[in-house]
């Protein structure tokens, strides 16, 4: 799968100028001590990583924060699914959250598209993956992505759904997110059909690699299938299901279809649910596309507790591995034994794993496991306190095993006490952290979502039947 940052290395690079800003400074951080409900301040905190860092004016919220960077167009559509859950919680008003969002897809909407490579925000209806903060044209050279375009698309549907109210700027806003969504030209990015490609560069053309795979490109693939202006056949579903066996395995511990970070099991859950409706080839497996996100939490946990590789820290509630910053590229001897550590990577059960945790990892998956998600946060909290939580939330991530303040680092510091701890916040872990404790606790997102026309016509497209569907 292409990485998010395969293009232009890790986000932690030293860029200039820092996405938006916010129309009122921040209110003071809470107390890191522990609250009397821990998930929602942790859901609040994490929310307001987005109400803080997005420009007000563009919508343009950041790949990472403190890091100066780029915008991410995935972190937008995480950013204005999280403004109504900042509404039903009493953190901003209805009109607050109406205005951020209308300014975001008032720019999307008017943001140049064309095939240049240096002058434009996006083509045929897609986003390039990270646009730059002062005039929002793609950043240096990356890709016009298929996956980020879709997250992107998902918020700006959520947004046209839940905004039903009569006022002209709600209006406007729906008008806006069905204008978005028709604008992308599905059809074009298709040169090795059924699949769509991960992407194209206005200088080389369209990425060598397709969304052939059982992955977290289902939402894409969903959404392209119900388009009302460039639809890929409904038969794209099957086609891209009949891969999925090779995905699916108890080497884990229960049968699931594997994909080692949790993200994977996460992203298209955020706005879909996959409760009680299945397509033939998860009906075959006798569960559900949302029983197997709950087995692939399950066997996370169960392979923290083997913990095969002896690492620091990992137990039955202390788990959690998906794509997220890493200490850097290095090797180190520690205790007597080598250690391979890595800078931002995908992790998880089969693929890389060098002792580092992502606290969004078990986060935004309480909607799949309360229990034992919301045991593991806290758990979290409780070890390490304020060495991996402050203003918002948990930092992306952190390594207990090393703790050589000499070691070569890329990314974070060595917190006395803790191990190794990013500096940053990343908005595609905290979107899932705001996203899935809100749909456990209400079902907001997922209840909206069911409204939108467009997303049940892609399901039913592909062959989804059953529970909310019928």
């Amino acid at each position: 799968m292409l990485d998010r940052r395969q293009i232009l290395g890790a986000g932690g690079m030293a860029l200039t100028g820092l996405v938006g800003g916010c129309a009122t400074m921040p209110r003071p951080a809470p107390s890191p001590s522990a609250p009397r409900d821990f998930v929602h301040d942790l859901q609040e905190r994490s929310f307001r990583f987005f109400w803080d860092t997005t420009d007000p004016a563009t919508g343009w919220a950041p790949d990472r924060w403190p890091t100066p960077s780029f915008s991410s167009i995935a972190a937008v559509g995480f950013a204005l699914t999280a403004y109504p859950v900042g509404v039903v919680n009493g953190w901003i008003t209805r009109d607050q959250a109406r205005a951020r969002t209308f300014a975001t897809l008032e720019w999307f909407a008017a943001a140049p598209q064309g095939p240049g490579s240096d002058d434009a925000s996006g083509y045929k209806g897609f986003f390039y993956h990270f646009l730059g903060v002062t005039k929002g044209l793609r950043f240096a050279r990356a890709e016009l992505s298929t996956i980020d375009t879709a997250l992107l698309i998902a918020g700006v549907l959520f947004a046209g759904t839940w905004f039903d109210g009569a006022d002209p700027a709600e209006a406007r806003i729906r008008a806006l997110a069905d204008q978005l969504y028709a604008a992308v030209d599905w059809t074009w990015i298709l040169p090795r059909p059924p699949f769509l490609s991960m992407g194209w560069h206005p200088e080389s053309g369209f990425i060598p690699s397709d969304w052939n795979i059982y992955n977290e490109g289902m939402l894409m693939y969903l959404l392209a299938i119900a388009s009302p202006t460039h639809p890929l056949p409904a038969s794209t579903w099957g086609a891209l299901t009949q891969r999925f066996e090779n995905a699916w395995t108890d080497r884990w511990g229960e049968p699931y279809l594997h994909y080692p970070p949790l993200f994977v099991h996460q992203y298209s859950h955020v706005w879909v649910d996959f409760r009680g409706i299945r397509d033939p080839f998860i009906k075959s497996k006798g569960i559900d596309y949302f029983e197997n996100s709950r087995r692939a939490v399950r066997n996370q946990r169960a392979y923290a507790q083997a913990n095969a590789g002896g690492w620091i820290g990992y137990d039955k509630d202390c788990w959690g591995w998906t794509a997220c910053d890493g200490p850097g590229d290095f090797t180190l001897n520690l205790r007597g034994r080598s250690r391979e550590f890595f800078s931002y990577s995908e992790r998880g059960p089969g693929t890389r794993d060098d002792g580092t945790i992502a606290p969004t990892a078990a986060a935004g998956s309480i909607a799949f496991e309360p229990e034992l998600a919301t045991r593991c946060v806290e758990t979290m909290h409780q070890r390490y306190g304020e060495g991996i939580y402050g203003r918002y939330g948990f930092l992306d991530s952190f390594n207990p095993t090393l703790t050589d303040a000499k070691a070569p680092l890329k990314h974070g510091q060595v917190v006395p006490g803790v191990g190794w701890v990013d500096k940053d916040h990343l908005g595609i872990d905290q979107g899932p952290i705001v996203a899935m404790i809100e749909n456990q606790r209400t079902g907001l997102i997922w209840k909206t979502m069911q409204r939108n026309p467009h997303l049940r016509r892609g399901l039913e497209r592909a062959g989804f039947r059953g529970g909310w569907l019928s």
